[in-house]
């Protein structure tokens, strides 16, 4: 059995995003074998007990899940609004965040972060699968919010906000696959396929 973290971490999943390539439709909330695609994200959260999701819009069908709340800057500035708002609102000493387009995201994502985070004294550790840093997979000090709210009203993005604030990398290249996101009808259409194939 995975370790569980509930007095460390508080997970976030970013659902803020417009949708365009669905035509506008909020992501998080079509359907993926049977039910909305946060369902599946937050199933993947385990081992972990305090939930947040980040939206801005359709909180009531959001809430239903998870306690919603709203970006931290009133203008759509990207995830990192979303980053900024979890952290202010984390009871917990550290966040983790992951976008609501990846089904499936690595099942001990959070305690190897976790386990990076504690060994070091970066203020965040970012996941990385062998190709590429994957930015909303990461872990935060609480501590950060102010300063991702700084960022994102000036129109930083994740990237480089990660970068001035000195977080570190850890490889996943291990767990590559697991970081697919889904973003068209035809990826969706995809993935429903290979879930009932696996039936």
């Amino acid at each position: 059995m995975a370790p569980r973290h509930p007095a460390l971490i508080t997970a976030a999943v970013l659902a803020g995003g417009a949708g365009t390539r669905l035509g506008g439709r909020d992501k998080g909330l079509e359907p993926l074998g049977g039910k909305p695609l946060v369902e599946h994200v937050i199933a993947a959260l385990h081992d972990i007990d305090a939930l947040l999701v980040v939206a801005n819009r359709n909180h009531a069908e959001y809430a239903r899940h998870a306690p919603t709340i709203a970006d931290a800057v009133a203008e759509r500035h990207g995830p990192l609004a979303g980053i900024a708002a979890a952290c202010a609102a984390c009871a917990t000493p550290w966040l983790l965040t992951l976008p609501v387009d990846c089904p499936q995201p690595p099942a001990d994502l959070a305690g190897r972060l976790l386990q990076a985070a504690l060994a070091g004294t970066a203020p965040a550790v970012v996941a990385h699968d062998g190709a590429t840093r994957q930015p909303l997979f990461a872990l935060y000090r609480r501590e950060l919010a102010e300063s991702a709210a700084r960022a994102a009203g000036v129109g930083q993005g994740v990237w480089a906000w990660q970068d001035a604030i000195g977080a570190c990398e850890l490889d996943f290249s291990d767990r590559q696959q697991q970081f697919h996101n889904l973003n068209t009808p035809d990826d969706f259409a995809a993935h429903d396929a290979r879930f009932r194939s696996a039936d």
